[in-house]
C-alpha cells in the first residue's frame, strides 16, 4: 500500500514542557486508514489532525466494537527519539481485534506508518524530564447499522500527544481500594482485549474510590471475588517476603507490556518471580506476618506506580511506611533509563526511529 502525507496548513503552537498534564493536548497530524470487504485495508494516509463525521447509527457508538493501544515515543539525551516494543503493541492490537471480530492488521505496515507519522511530528515530542509523546492506535467499527452483529466496515487511526506524568502524585505511592461488590471482567470473556467496554466497566467503582480518597481500583476476579486481578489501568505485583508475586493471566487480565518487562528483567536480575493466583486476604496476611514488602501497578501511562495504602473492606494497610521501595524504584530507574536511552537496551526493546 502507499502512504500518503498531506501537511497540515496551520500548525499549533506547541505546549510547555514543564506544564504538560496527560492527554489533553493532541498534535498537527494523525494516521487513518479504513476498511471493507471488498479493498480490505486500504488508503492509508496521514493527514491533519481533525473529527470523524459520523453518522449517529455507526456501529461503535452502539455496540462498543472497538479496541485500542497505548505507547510512548522518547526524546533521549542526544536528541533521537525512540519507542519501547512497538511491535508487541501491534501483535495485542490483533488479539484485540480478534476477540472483538475485527480484520487484523500488517502489523510491520503499522509501525511503518507509525514512524513515518512522528517523523512528520518529530518536534512534537517533548524533551523535558519524564515527558513524552502518547501514542494511541485505536480501529473502531464504521457501519451505519442498528443490530446485533460484527461490522462490515472499520477505521483504523493513529492520534498523538505529549504527555508528562500520569498521576499528580509523580512518582510516589497511590492508594488504593479493593471493591467488595463490582468486577471487571470475568475469564471467557473480554478482559483481556484492550477494548473500550472493559474501561466503561471500571467507572463506577473508580468514583467510588475517588469520594474516598484512593487513587485507583484494585479488581477481584468476578467469580470467586478473592483473587487479585487489575488494579485500574494497570497490571499489579506483590513484594511478598522477597519473592515478585503477579496474578497469572487467566483470559480477564491485559497482559500488559510492561507487566512482561517486569518479569523479563526480573529473571534477568535473578529476582525470584512467580505468576500465580494470589488472594486478597493471602495480601493482608502477608501485612499481619510483617512479610508483605512492596506493591507496584505497572502500565505504560506511569510505567511503575507505587502503592502506599489498600482498603479493603473495614482495613486499611499501609505499605513501606507510605515510600517507595527499593524493587519498585529499580524497575522505575531501569525501564525509564531504557525508554529513554540512559541505559543499555538489556532484549531488543528498543526501536529507534
Amino acid at each position: 500500500m502507499q502512504l500518503t502525507v498531506t501537511k497540515a496548513e496551520k500548525l499549533k503552537a506547541k505546549p510547555d514542557d514543564s506544564k504538560l498534564g496527560f492527554g489533553t493536548i493532541f498534535t498537527d497530524h494523525m494516521f487513518n486508514m479504513d476498511y471493507n470487504p471488498d479493498d480490505g485495508w486500504h488508503n492509508p494516509r496521514i493527514e491533519p489532525y481533525g473529527s470523524f463525521n459520523m453518522d449517529p447509527a455507526t456501529m461503535v457508538l452502539h455496540y462498543g466494537q472497538g479496541v485500542f493501544e497505548g505507547l510512548k515515543a522518547y526524546r533521549t539525551d542526544s536528541g533521537a527519539l525512540q519507542l519501547f516494543r512497538p511491535q508487541d503493541n501491534f501483535k495485542r492490537l490483533n488479539n484485540s481485534s480478534r476477540i472483538m471480530c475485527i480484520p487484523q492488521i500488517d502489523e510491520a505496515f503499522a509501525l511503518a506508518a507509525l514512524k513515518q507519522l512522528l517523523t512528520v511530528e518529530k518536534d512534537w515530542v517533548p524533551s523535558a524530564p519524564g515527558t513524552s509523546l502518547y501514542i494511541r492506535p485505536t480501529i473502531i467499527a464504521t457501519d451505519p447499522y442498528l443490530g446485533v452483529r460484527a461490522s462490515y466496515t472499520y477505521r483504523f487511526f493513529i492520534i498523538l500527544s505529549p504527555v508528562g506524568a500520569y498521576y499528580a502524585e509523580g512518582f510516589n505511592p497511590v492508594k488504593i481500594w479493593v471493591t467488595p461488590h463490582h468486577v471487571r471482567a470475568v475469564s471467557g470473556g473480554v478482559g483481556e482485549a484492550k477494548t473500550p467496554g472493559n474501561y466503561a466497566a471500571s467507572l463506577y467503582a473508580g468514583e467510588q474510590a475517588h469520594t474516598q480518597g484512593y487513587t485507583q481500583v484494585l479488581w477481584l476476579c468476578g467469580v470467586e471475588r478473592k483473587y487479585v486481578e487489575e488494579v485500574g489501568a494497570m497490571n499489579i505485583f506483590f513484594v511478598i517476603d522477597g519473592k515478585l508475586i503477579t496474578p497469572m493471566l487467566t483470559g480477564s487480565i491485559l497482559p500488559g507490556i510492561t507487566r512482561d518487562s517486569v518479569i523479563k528483567l526480573a529473571k534477568l536480575w535473578g529476582i525470584d518471580v512467580a505468576e500465580r493466583k494470589i488472594s486478597i486476604h493471602e495480601v493482608f496476611d502477608a501485612h499481619a506476618a510483617g512479610k508483605l514488602d512492596e506493591i507496584f501497578g505497572s502500565g505504560t501511562a506511569a510505567v511503575i506506580s507505587p502503592v502506599g495504602e489498600i482498603k479493603y473492606g473495614e482495613k486499611v494497610i499501609s505499605v513501606g511506611d507510605g515510600k517507595v521501595g527499593p524493587i519498585a524504584n529499580r524497575f522505575y530507574t531501569e525501564l525509564t533509563n531504557i525508554q529513554f536511552g540512559k541505559t543499555e537496551d538489556p532484549a531488543g526493546w528498543i526501536e529507534p526511529l
